[in-house]
């Protein structure tokens, strides 16, 4: 293990490889503990590099067997060697083959990176630095070659061999062995090798591309287990049609093969042609998948799909240009989910990641640009900044410049960048030169961390019959290596905006500065003024959420009401609802009212909004209906109130709010309940519609059972009996986890007998207890630590129970004891040796600890100390403890 501190690595420094890899050549003969990879690499100086540099290539953990030059041995003193790196200190000036030999370990590959075994089946994972722990490589993401790789195995052991590209030639290697050869005619950097060896099952489609490629698209899983693999495939067909009818993107390979693993540190990865993918995000059936799991599903295939073009036909120059793949491809895959599935409601949960994952981490110390200007350990940015900050700038892109223009630039970037490795600057410039506008300014969300503040006022003038908006945006300045320093300057914030009138629809307004219902606040402070303007309206403001920032406006409750009555926007409706419980929760958190058992005037107002809402709208669109029933999750109410956090008093404020709408609603919740029950009978189908049904069933059973918990429990426990899908049976065993009691011990030691051979369904059941807002949760963790379906070695295991218990269950990750700070320092540190990727990730949780009330803040300084003191940490995990102990340096520039 690597135990030094990795130096600083910074996007100014940037300069190309001083020498390329035109072809590489692999053979990999599979063994358990010693396998063999000889790798040729046909290389030439690079007319931008130094003249003369040596040769110097990228290892990691590796034993050198053999390396040859042209074909030769090389002399004695040539080369360097290190399981760290391989130096020719005289490479030749013209174009060479090296020649190298190296043995891996893939049984004793715990960190999951490079060649590694996962339930005996072999299986890579290259991004960002795991091609290294397979050869001796220029492992940096400009450096692209064109791959043939020959696979060997013995037979019984892996029938199944898989490589990037297409197949070109399979046989005989010797008693029990056999081999296939895969050849990728596209240049590729190093991170998107990829090879799988295994006993595997497989389902397999025919796809004709619109170019008239025939395509054979195939879904691998462990065997018995292909009945979970039809709704992937599926996916996979759509994804393929909707990006060539959106995007004109086309595939061109003559397979597509999607491989499912049960041991993987991300979700998936995008190796081309053969997309290797965490078995979760793959497996399905009605009786161990929820709703969320098709949704997840579907929504993962679809993204390591679209990466084809946004990821590895234009691939990125270096890693501070992540976002360039990634937050790009997520707004692929979120167009793509929209138009499969309800548009505002996937709007919805859209914002809701965003806001839940990507805000707290632009508050925290661990804030960072979308394009970083400095890291230490890669690993370590693959964050919601990256992923879904990265997705809204390209959002606010197609916002500013319209649909038509947007495809354009689209297609002038694949088209110029095919088969390159490119930038930011790259992607901004073929939309500058299609729209003709100048998008210097726009780039600062590429360079600017924080979260910006738009506080808005509004004035009517009704002599004048006009209607003014003033707009200020406040910017943060986050100080970290990440940033690079430097004084925010004001960000071109796109505000689509309509005016609403009190008494219903939307107001005939004029003003020239609003193009398709869209302002553009460019400067610091700016003023909009409408006329004609009949009557005092009620702002819908970033209607959408047309930009990722947060808004300071101080509508009163009457018109936020309004909003959610009238607004023609659906994300608005939803948003007055959120603004609603919000101003309940944060008055009532921090004593503006006794923590009793009503939720006061305001409470009242709400409840008959939302039955009013109910009355109008529930049964036409239950999915979305479901996202306005429910309040606020104690983050969202704790990022909100931003400082001097208690966790415990958001929980309490919460669960009375619960409460006092359950009881107000109570008779409609139940009716609602009963209308959109599935006939019986019927059978089950992860279609959009039946999903918003259940979902909107679910909360109704949720406020019900935080309103009367013995009629809760009543309607939960025949639930969790009679639901033919686990979808229902989760949500009904969810609400019976918050009711403490033997009818909850008796579900959960039912649902976990009767799930004891499925270990994503335990992840599930794992998860639930893991979110318990009880003292014995911490306990009642360790416990569940030494059941027999828990493995530590295991991502998915650790994130449900670890994971959901820290980032997920504040008020007993946050005990005032300390005692669940101490069980993540535990299980950090005990990982981190082993896979120090998912420590370091688990470790983020501390993340806010700055915000809470100086008790607790001083625990989590104590333990993230102890951390970073401890001898022999990870690259990946010191990164994370010092980042979250550096001085705060976040102020606001107004």
């Amino acid at each position: 293990m690597r135990t030094e501190t990795p130096p600083i690595v910074r996007l100014a420094d940037y300069r190309p490889s001083d020498y390329l890899i035109d072809r590489v050549d692999l053979d990999v003969r599979l063994h358990p503990t010693e396998t063999r990879i000889t790798a040729t690499l046909a290389l030439r100086p690079n007319p931008k590099g130094e003249p003369g540099a040596p040769l110097v290539l990228d290892g990691d953990d590796l034993a050198l067997l053999a390396v040859s030059l042209d074909g030769q041995p090389t002399a004695p003193g040539a080369l360097d060697a290190t399981p760290r790196g391989l130096t020719l200190h005289q490479p030749p000036q013209r174009p060479f083959v090296l020649s190298v030999e190296t043995q891996v370990n893939p049984s004793a590959n715990t960190k999951l990176m490079g060649l590694y075994r996962s339930n005996g089946v072999y299986c890579t994972q290259c991004e960002a630095d795991g091609f290294r722990r397979i050869t001796y490589f220029l492992d940096r993401p400009d450096v692209l070659a064109v791959y043939t790789t020959r696979i060997e195995a013995d037979r019984d052991e892996a029938p199944v061999l898989l490589g990037n590209g297409n197949p070109v030639e399979a046989g005989e290697a010797g008693p029990g062995r056999h081999y296939a050869i895969w050849h990728d005619p596209h240049p590729k950097p190093a991170y998107l090798f990829a090879l799988v060896g295994g006993r595997l099952g497989r389902i397999a489609a025919p796809f004709t591309t619109m170019e008239g490629r025939a395509v054979e698209v195939a879904v691998y899983v462990e065997p018995g287990k292909e009945a979970r693999a039809p709704y992937a495939l599926d996916a996979v067909i759509r994804s393929m049609a909707w990006d060539e009818r959106v995007f004109g993107r086309a595939y061109d390979l003559d397979v597509f093969n999607v491989v499912a693993v049960s041991d993987f540190n991300m979700g998936a990865m995008e190796n081309k042609g053969l997309n290797i993918f965490n078995d979760k995000y793959v497996l399905a059936s009605p009786d161990t998948a929820t709703d969320a799991d098709y949704a997840n599903i579907e929504a993962i295939i679809a993204h390591e799909y679209f990466h084809n073009w946004s990821g590895n036909r234009v691939t990125c120059r270096d890693w501070f240009q992540l976002c360039l793949k990634e937050g790009l491809t997520v707004f692929r895959d979120q167009e793509f989910s929209s138009d499969e599935r309800s548009r505002p409601v996937h709007r919805i949960a859209e914002v809701r990641t965003l806001r839940a994952r990507q805000f707290p981490e632009d508050a925290g110390p661990l804030a960072h640009p979308v394009r970083p200007q400095a890291y230490r350990e890669i690993n370590n940015f693959y964050t919601a900044t990256v992923y879904e900050k990265g997705a809204e700038i390209v959002r606010m892109l197609r916002t500013l410049l319209g649909p038509e223009t947007f495809r354009a630039g689209m297609d002038l970037y694949f088209s110029r960048c095919d088969g390159t490795a490119a930038t930011v600057e790259d992607f901004l410039a073929a939309f500058a030169e299609v729209s003709g506008r100048d998008l210097a300014a726009f780039a600062r969300w590429y360079a600017q961390a924080g979260t910006p503040t738009v506080s808005v006022s509004g004035r009517y003038d009704p002599h004048q019959r006009s209607y003014s908006l003033d707009f200020h945006q406040s910017l943060p300045t986050v100080a970290t290596e990440a940033t690079g320093g430097g004084a925010p300057q004001p960000l071109v914030i796109p505000i689509a905006l309509g005016l609403v009138d009190r008494a219903g629809g939307i107001l005939a307004a004029r003003s020239d500065r609003v193009r398709d219902g869209v302002f553009v606040l460019e400067e610091e402070s700016d003023r909009l003024v409408f006329t004609d303007v009949e009557a005092e309206p009620v702002p819908s403001l970033f209607r959408g959420f047309s930009a990722p920032v947060k808004v300071a406006h101080s509508l009163d409750t009457g018109q936020r009401l309004a909003l959610l009555a009238h607004d023609s926007d659906p994300f608005n409706r939803w948003q007055a609802a959120q603004n609603l419980a919000l101003g309940i929760l944060t008055a009532r958190t921090r004593g503006g009212a006794p923590l009793g058992t009503e939720a006061g005037p305001d409470g009242e107002a709400l409840a008959g909004a939302l039955g009013s809402f109910l009355d109008a709208e529930a049964l036409r669109d239950p999915a979305f209906a479901a996202l306005v029933l429910t309040i606020p999750a104690d983050q969202e109410v704790a990022q909100e109130i931003g400082a001097n956090v208690d966790p415990d008093a958001i929980h309490r404020a919460r669960w009375t709010l619960r409460a006092h709408l359950g009881r107000l609603l109570r008779d409609r919740l139940l009716a609602l309940r009963d209308a959109l029950a599935a006939p019986a009978g019927s059978p089950f189908s992860p279609d959009a519609a039946s999903a918003g049904r259940r979902a909107l069933r679910n909360a109704a059973l949720d406020l019900i059972a935080a309103a009367d918990p013995d009629l809760g429990t009543r309607l939960a426990e025949a639930q969790c009996e009679a639901a033919d899908n686990m979808t229902d049976r989760l949500a009904a065993l969810a609400v019976l986890t918050l009711l403490p009691g033997a009818a909850r011990e008796r579900a959960l030691a039912a649902f976990g007998e009767a799930y004891r051979g499925e270990p994503l369904v335990l992840d599930k059941w794992f998860a639930l207890q893991a979110l318990i807002p009880e003292e014995g949760t911490e306990a009642r963790v360790r416990g569940l630590m030494r059941h027999a379906g828990f493995s530590a070695a295991n991502p998915n295991r650790v994130r449900a129970l670890i994971g959901s218990f820290s980032l997920n269950n504040p008020t007993q990750f946050h005990r005032p004891d300390g005692a669940g700070y101490d069980l993540l320092a535990e299980t950090v540190l005990d990982l981190d040796s082993r896979n120090p990727q998912v420590a370091a990730r688990l470790l983020t949780a501390f993340n806010t600890w700055r915000m809470l009330e100086p008790g607790r803040r001083a625990l989590a300084e104590a333990r993230l100390r102890r951390i970073a003191a401890m001898p022999g940490l990870s690259p990946d995990v010191g990164d994370i403890a010092n980042r979250s102990l550096a001085p705060a340096r976040h102020h606001i520039t107004a």
